[in-house]
């Protein structure tokens, strides 16, 4: 028996081990280790989750314990799983722990997908930020239409009691609620259920197919960051950034994405230079020169707008794509400069608890504010931050109503915008062929 640590950030890492490990007498798994996600680590992946081999559950591990868990504990084998990580950080995690003596490890697609009973789809991403839900959201919408049964499932962000979020079902934001979801977990699932569409999420994958499949024609897999899906995928789609090109080439896993792709959606067309779609395009020759590619915009849209010009603008962008992405501006910033704000505002200086920290973490960040709500702490941090900001105007470039989550005495307008295809090959077509 092998003992083994499995390296994440509350999301591939327990799916690694349901998949692969939960019933695997060969390996014995002494610990998580958690990265990225605060104030997971400290806690136990609870034994109804884990199965029969672990009936004290599994503890999770800040990443920073690692060699010494390693070396305290005699540990062979550690599998690196979690996304969105450059490929000299994964191979400097692998020399950290073969320098410790163990081996390291990454799993396959197909040692951890799982085979569904219904056609699927999965779309994905080369990071995180491309635009994987509004890819995907439309892609349900044309599969309605055409008199399909659509339930889009979401890749994994449990962050709160374990067992509890085993298996969850959206079909209303009261559902929402009641699940008690995070900043970071609203903003995937709520476009989705005001679009009519149902979304599934949680722990145990296994059991979230199959219930998705009980009231399912196709099962929609709508990717988290850039990683490769849980699914065994009928049709491949995944979303390429302009804004960062040559990033599909040196970021796990989302190189794996690029060459497994049967379709390529470049988005963001319409505010991204010649030159990088380019280096896009080469790429896409030399990599996978059989995929499909359709080339998109990423209109924006807010209403009230024109009330932007000239004013002192607080911007709020998604969270995850500004750190685990790396990016310093998203749709918010774009709204902001297109409908003419006088001054963008620096929010670094107002910043109070962990909003200050991901400052600190993240030194890129200068104009915006990352919603950042892992908990209720971290929310009404935020919501302090905010309201510590003299401006005019706040304009959120979250996916989701911040408003109905912090209260602020400025007016704050939601900037939304969905994949507009540019010509053809387009969307409609290959899912006609599908």
């Amino acid at each position: 028996m092998r003992k083994a640590i499995i390296m994440g950030a509350a999301g591939r890492d327990f799916h690694n081990f349901n998949t692969y490990f939960r019933k695997n007498a060969d390996y014995k798994v002494i610990a998580f280790t958690a990265t990225q996600i605060p104030d997971i680590e400290g806690r136990k992946y609870p034994a109804v989750l884990a199965g029969e081999l672990y009936p004290e559950g599994i503890p999770i591990h800040a990443e920073s314990e690692l060699v010494k868990l390693i070396e305290d504990n005699d540990v062979a084998e550690v599998f690196f799983s979690y996304s969105d990580t450059p490929h000299e950080y994964v191979m400097h995690k692998a020399s950290e722990v073969q320098a410790a003596g163990a081996t390291f490890t990454l799993l396959g697609p197909n040692d951890t997908m799982i085979a569904s009973k219904r056609p699927v789809i999965s779309v994905c991403a080369t990071r995180t930020g491309c635009g994987k839900s509004q890819t995907s959201r439309k892609i349900a919408l044309m599969l309605q239409a055409m008199g399909k049964k659509v339930v889009a499932i979401r890749h994994p962000m449990p962050y709160g009691d374990l067992a509890a979020q085993a298996v969850q079902r959206f079909g209303s934001y009261d559902d929402m609620i009641k699940h008690k979801c995070t900043i970071e977990e609203m903003e995937e699932y709520e476009p989705h259920v005001q679009a009519g569409i149902v979304i599934y999420a949680g722990v145990d994958y296994g059991a979230i197919l199959a219930q998705a499949e009980e009231e399912a024609d196709i099962i929609l897999w709508d990717g988290g960051n850039n990683d490769i899906p849980f699914y065994h995928s009928d049709l491949e789609i995944v979303v390429v950034d302009p804004h960062r090109p040559g990033h599909e080439l040196v970021y796990y896993p989302g190189e794996t994405n690029f060459r497994r792709a049967d379709v390529l959606v470049i988005n963001k067309m319409d505010t991204a230079d010649a030159a990088n779609v380019e280096v896009i395009m080469e790429n896409v020759k030399k990599f996978n020169p059989t995929a499909t590619v359709i080339k998109a915009n990423s209109p924006i849209n807010v209403v009230n707008g024109e009330s932007i010009r000239g004013k002192s603008v607080l911007v709020i962008e998604d969270g995850p794509t500004l750190t685990h992405g790396g990016m310093t501006y998203g749709a918010g910033i774009v709204a902001a400069k297109q409908y003419g704000a006088g001054k963008i505002i620096d929010p670094r200086p107002f910043a109070v608890g962990s909003i200050r920290g991901t400052f600190e973490k993240y030194g890129h960040l200068d104009q915006v504010l990352p919603a950042m709500g892992y908990g209720p702490t971290q929310t009404k941090e935020l919501e302090e931050t905010i309201n510590r900001i003299d401006c005019d105007v706040i304009v959120s470039g979250t996916p989701i109503d911040l408003a109905k989550l912090v209260k602020t005495s400025k007016p704050m307008l939601r900037v939304t915008y969905d994949l507009e295809e540019i010509g053809t090959p387009d969307l409609q077509e290959v899912l006609k062929d599908f």
